[in-house]
């Protein structure tokens, strides 16, 4: 087997779907059921069975499909560690950012490390803080920058903190803000409880939930238009001189803070790309 065929299985164990599989490989239908066959045919026994809703792994196809994640990640760690032997920075760097970072820090350092090493290329991997934790907790990725504490095992730096903060066009008055719409957006749930948690520990009532919207960036345009107030990251609405700022503060009026963290395993280091990037990083005042 090389490493096609164990990437085969991993995918086609993750979809149950020859279609779906060879869609997601670009590979021909034909040519996945033909490795299928020639896999079984070298291991000597049944892998996958047919049936209307797809395939079924038998016990023996299950095992060879669940050992495919850790054969996949040997061939890309011995082949990552070849590169990094010789003494240039250069290959690929695989990065998971939370969609917050991806959006306000990551472009400006991606720039101006390509600038430092033209023979670096990226893989972004977006998503919320805990997806990109589990990220590189599975070494899917060799660096990740992660919103809150997430409790990492291994190496990791505060890249910088910010303060969370009313915003809101009008006037805040923290007595009235039980009767005022509040603009509501999704976002993670360490973060969510941390507002909860604040809320509750100054008012009695709930928030009068004028508007709920997906994204923190929808929420700053409606605050910007007038709609109502939100407590967000003051980054967010940083620039907007017309909206009026109050940092929330705890009972000890301490300012609840939420920090940005890069994180990673110290073991990944050893290769040249890596160190020189998280290098680069921490030598970058992200603060601003």
């Amino acid at each position: 087997m090389d490493e096609q065929d164990w990437l085969i299985l991993q995918v086609l164990y993750k979809h149950k779907n020859i279609t779906r599989t060879a869609q997601e490989l670009f590979i021909s239908q034909p040519s996945i059921t033909k490795r299928l066959r020639q896999i079984e045919k070298e291991f000597g026994v049944t892998i996958v069975q047919r049936g209307r809703r797809g395939v079924h792994f038998t016990p023996q196809g299950e095992f060879l499909a669940k050992s495919a994640e850790d054969i996949l990640f040997n061939f890309r760690r011995i082949r990552e560690k070849v590169k990094s032997m010789d003494s240039q920075v250069a290959g690929t760097l695989r990065i998971g950012v939370s969609n917050y970072f991806s959006k306000y820090k990551l472009p400006g350092i991606l720039k101006q490390f390509k600038l430092k090493y033209a023979m670096v290329e990226f893989q972004v991997t977006t998503g919320w803080s805990r997806d990109i934790y589990n990220a590189v907790y599975n070494r899917d990725v060799h660096v990740g920058f992660v919103r809150g504490d997430y409790n990492w095992p291994d190496q990791s730096h505060l890249l910088f903190e910010e303060p969370l903060c009313i915003a809101s066009v009008d006037e805040i008055n923290l007595v009235n803000l039980p009767k005022l719409p509040r603009i509501d957006y999704q976002t993670e749930h360490i973060f969510k409880a941390l507002l909860d948690n604040w809320w509750m520990e100054n008012y009695s009532e709930p928030p009068l939930i004028g508007i709920k919207v997906d994204k923190v960036d929808t929420c700053r345009e409606m605050i910007i238009n007038g709609l109502g107030y939100a407590i967000v990251p003051r980054l967010i609405v940083a620039k907007d001189e017309e909206v009026n700022k109050v940092d929330i503060t705890d009972k000890e009026g301490n300012r609840i803070i939420r920090q940005t963290w890069m994180y990673y395993y110290n073991e990944t280091l050893e290769m040249n790309t890596v160190e020189a990037f998280v290098h680069f990083v921490k030598e970058i005042d992200l603060q601003g």
